[in-house]
């Protein structure tokens, strides 16, 4: 085979089945992820094992076996979403793996931001109007932006943590500096 049609892999390319739109975890630091995050992830994972990748593999196995591959639809599609599973699956195990569960309602009543924390911030918008917004600070696997979730290695996050209410931290922006005010900090309670 010639030499264009292979594809050699570095260190940084490795096929650790990253999905490409999950932020990598920055070096030295730690996959930090709260009970719910964790749980939420490893049933991700079982129903992959248990449930989807023994259909997907049923439905290659029954078109493999209607003959001429190379035109079968079915055959093509199944081989291609059985490599997105297994990529999942390898993911998950991985991110599984190196999680730390950081439970956050030890902190409940606390008024310091840390992991888990829900923070009520205020800042002056471009328009000169004060703008108050509410974050969750969560695990990079665990964090959804249109929840109001951010990642704890996020910037903002990284301004807030170990901030106390009333405290005024500085937050890096494109734009330039901005002056933020912690109002309100909040845990989930205990079970």
């Amino acid at each position: 085979m010639s030499k264009a049609f292979t594809r050699e892999m570095d260190a940084g390319d490795a096929d650790d089945g990253d999905d490409r739109n999950t932020p990598h975890i920055p070096a030295g630091t730690r996959n930090y992820i709260t009970p719910a995050g964790y749980a939420r992830l490893r049933e991700e994972l079982f129903d992959l094992i248990d449930n989807e990748r023994p259909k997907v593999v049923e439905i290659v196995h029954w078109a493999a076996s209607n003959g001429d591959r190379s035109e079968n639809g079915d055959y093509l599609y199944g081989k291609k979403r059985l490599r997105e599973i297994d990529r999942r699956i390898r993911f998950l195990t991985q991110r599984l793996e190196i999680a730390e569960v950081t439970d956050p309602t030890h902190h409940f009543g606390n008024d310091q931001v840390f992991f888990g924390a829900t923070v009520t911030y205020a800042y002056v918008g471009a328009d000169g109007a004060d703008v108050e917004t509410t974050i969750t600070i969560l695990g990079i696997d665990e964090a959804d932006s249109a929840q109001g979730q951010v990642s704890w290695v996020s910037p903002i996050a990284r301004a807030l943590l170990k901030s106390h209410v009333g405290d005024v931290v500085r937050l890096s922006t494109p734009g330039g500096v901005q002056q933020i005010e912690i109002l309100n900090v909040q845990y989930p309670p205990s079970h």
